[in-house]
């Protein structure tokens, strides 16, 4: 659900280290505020802090704490930041900020604010942008956040399942891990659905639209294996702009150390344009044990192609 949150305060400083001081208003470039010692070519070019986390800092502490004594950038009013999530989205008509960080080590020491507190309220509750759109911004003007939400697609490959000879039980159960996985993750998400029979036109077809509707993450289900039938992989290769071989070898030698046949899979992921594609047996076991094993990749896969660079 959208916001809208209100700049209070623009806040910079012309050194590091040093506190900043508050302007009317600034002009953003793709680096970050214009006058600000923080802008550059990284992912925390502008920071935030709300008022209503200043509010209850305030409480604890018992003294009042101007615009920028956090060292915040743009200091708001509207919704507790820290419930963001990466790849969110701060806009107007004249900019857009997306969020790649959550809160930061704190300084301790070193800050003024827990020098004189022996606590900060920044690490925790504030959060860092990088500018996707450029423009100009004044204190009063209105953000509006848009929380961005994961589409994801998954794809069954199965003569006798899509003919009704029996049902699909791999596709409804990788669709249960991920939605487990990203309610846990605190994500909003979509998830497609498509069973087909094992047909390279037809897979193909699917891959090309999910790919042009700019999707996250696409995992086909089914024909990974030897058979005459099992044309996955030979349909999602060609396509692969850069190959990720490490999820799947890795697989493959942690399952088929107990259960030979699980070398035998020939499954491939990597991505095309923005969009990671994870080709998975069609076994309920072997496709539950390869969601397993990507899943606890998905979020840092996302970031990356994101552009934010944080490790």
């Amino acid at each position: 659900m959208e916001k809208e949150i209100k700049i209070l305060s623009i806040n910079v400083s012309e050194k590091k280290g040093t506190l900043k001081h508050s302007i009317n208003s600034c002009n953003i470039t793709n680096l970050g505020i214009e006058s600000d010692a923080h802008s550059g070519l990284w992912h925390r070019q502008i920071s935030l802090l709300s008022k209503e986390s200043i509010d209850l800092f305030t409480s604890k502490t018992g003294r009042e704490y101007s615009p920028g004594e956090f060292a915040e950038n743009l200091t708001v009013q509207g919704m507790i930041l820290k419930e963001c999530n990466i790849g969110d989205i701060f806009y107007n008509s004249s900019i857009e900020l997306m969020v790649t960080q959550i809160g930061k080590s704190c300084h301790g020491g070193g800050c003024a604010v827990y020098t004189q507190t022996g606590s900060c309220v920044m690490p925790k509750d504030g959060i860092f942008t990088k500018v996707i759109k450029s423009g100009k911004l004044s204190s009063g003007d209105i953000l509006y956040y848009k929380p961005t939400t994961v589409k994801i697609a998954v794809i069954t490959l199965s003569n006798r399942a899509s003919s009704g000879e029996y049902p699909d039980i791999s596709g409804p159960k990788i669709i249960s891990l991920l939605e487990q996985h990203y309610k846990n993750n605190n994500r909003q998400f979509t998830i497609s659905y498509h069973l087909i029979p094992d047909n390279e036109k037809e897979l193909s077809f699917i891959i090309d639209k999910y790919i042009k509707e700019s999707y996250d993450f696409i995992v086909t289900t089914g024909g990974t294996g030897i058979g005459v039938n099992d044309i996955t992989p030979e349909v999602i290769k060609p396509k692969l702009q850069k190959e990720i071989p490490g999820i799947m070898e890795h697989i493959r030698v942690k399952y088929g150390a107990n259960l030979s046949s699980a070398l035998l899979s020939r499954g491939v992921c990597g991505i095309i344009d923005n969009t990671f594609i994870a080709t998975i047996p069609g076994s309920v076991k072997g496709s539950q044990e390869y969601i397993t094993e990507i899943t606890p990749h998905l979020e840092h896969i996302y970031r990356m192609l994101r552009g934010i660079d944080a490790h």
